[in-house]
């Protein structure tokens, strides 16, 4: 039995369901919701779609968002702490940590993590960024706030021996989030306590 719906519409279902969370249903509600919508407002919609690899792109210190190619609205704060450094696998992990409203130092955006099975080798991970805030003396602690599933721990591990090589403190968020979950969807309550309460990662848990 064929589709009852265009070929156009049933395109843009398709395209729907390519985003994270989105199934087959909900690529049909949101389909048919946009067709409700005024002509000039989906045309500006649209544009907002196509212009956004030019109005956001990466900060060039620390791979957050920012826009057109200027720097994050984290490292254009003056009064963040440049003694701390909190590296991240995603900016939504980044913005999971700043909801937690506590901490006030700057941050390293990976793009991803070391996963074998995957084939990620950290080859296109944003290390050269990292030795370069590294590279300017001012940090004095890293704070490894990666995932604690299998590949987070991975990384955690690579970058806490790198680290090594460089005289600061390592530590990761304390015990409190959840075991084998992503950062991303912990509450900012428990991401500020567990930040509060950050562990050497040189030293075994009690």
């Amino acid at each position: 039995m064929g589709s009852s719906f265009p070929a156009h519409l049933e395109e843009l279902m398709a395209g729907l369901r390519q985003l994270p969370g989105i199934g087959r249903r909900a690529a049909e509600r949101v389909a048919l919701a946009l067709l409700e919508r005024d002509a000039e407002e989906l045309r500006r919609f649209g544009t907002l779609i196509a212009e956004l690899p030019e109005k956001v792109t990466r900060c060039p210190e620390c791979a957050n968002l920012a826009e057109e190619n200027g720097l994050c609205a984290v490292c254009k704060d003056a009064s963040r702490d440049h003694s701390l450094l909190c590296v991240v696998e995603t900016v939504s992990q980044l913005l999971a940590v700043e909801a937690g409203g506590s901490y006030r130092g700057r941050y390293l955006v990976l793009g991803g993590r070391i996963s074998p099975l995957e084939g990620e080798d950290g080859s296109g991970l944003n290390f050269n960024l990292l030795e370069r805030q590294l590279g300017t003396g001012r940090v004095k602690e890293v704070i490894l706030a990666l995932s604690s599933d299998v590949e987070g721990r991975a990384t955690t591990a690579y970058l806490a021996e790198v680290l090594r090589n460089f005289p600061v403190k390592v530590s990761r968020p304390a015990s409190g989030l959840p075991a084998g979950a992503n950062l991303s969807y912990a509450d900012g309550a428990t991401i500020a306590a567990a930040f509060a309460g950050r562990i050497d990662v040189d030293k075994k848990d009690d």
